[in-house]
């Protein structure tokens, strides 16, 4: 458990954050850091692969991306408030969702409590949004995909606009997260909107 948020009058967001074995683990990070900024109480896992993973790709270890979160949670921890429907949330990102997680949510397979939390999302009608990181996709994983919808997830593939004009790496992630915190309504600047 790292710092607590203060939730004057009840008006900040709760959010389970997940991170699991997909790269794109730079889009976790930049998520982490707006909710962070935010009057936000984010309540984090992170697999064992995402660990590896985050390694991989961003160079630092999993306890600077844990920093980013008010509670920390191991993947098999059970007795974690977001494995109950009881403990109220906002919602929950699946950041990035490989594809066994995206399976294992749309058979209710609760195997941990990533898994578990998603399916609590769904039982009991909360956001939840997944962020899967894969090309090419299989029948399987369009499949799953569109059950999911069906069932009112938010599905965003990490699949970055360009008519904005991005200049770096850094912009492309920006407009990932935007159109993440656009669902969640919370205002942002991260990208140009289309406009005239």
């Amino acid at each position: 458990m790292h710092g607590e948020v203060l939730c004057c009058g009840g008006d900040c967001l709760r959010l389970i954050v997940a991170i699991t074995g997909a790269s794109g683990a730079i889009y976790a990070k930049r998520l982490l850091e707006e909710l962070n900024s935010r009057n936000v109480e984010i309540h984090l896992v992170i697999s064992h692969n995402a660990r590896r993973i985050i390694e991989h790709e961003l160079n630092v270890k999993k306890e600077e991306i844990e920093k980013l979160a008010n509670y920390v949670y191991n993947i098999n921890d059970w007795s974690s408030p977001i494995v109950s429907g009881s403990f109220k949330v906002d919602g929950m990102v699946v950041i990035p969702c490989s594809m066994k997680t995206l399976a294992g949510i749309a058979c209710g397979y609760s195997d941990n409590i990533i898994l578990r939390a998603a399916d609590v999302m769904l039982k009991e009608g909360r956001k939840l949004i997944l962020i899967p990181r894969e090309t090419p996709l299989n029948i399987n994983h369009l499949r799953n995909m569109l059950w999911l919808a069906k069932q009112g997830v938010h599905i965003v593939p990490a699949m970055p606009a360009f008519y904005h004009k991005p200049k770096d790496i850094n912009d492309l992630v920006n407009y990932m997260v935007g159109k993440i915190l656009d669902i969640l309504d919370i205002q942002h600047n991260l990208y140009v909107r289309w406009g005239y």
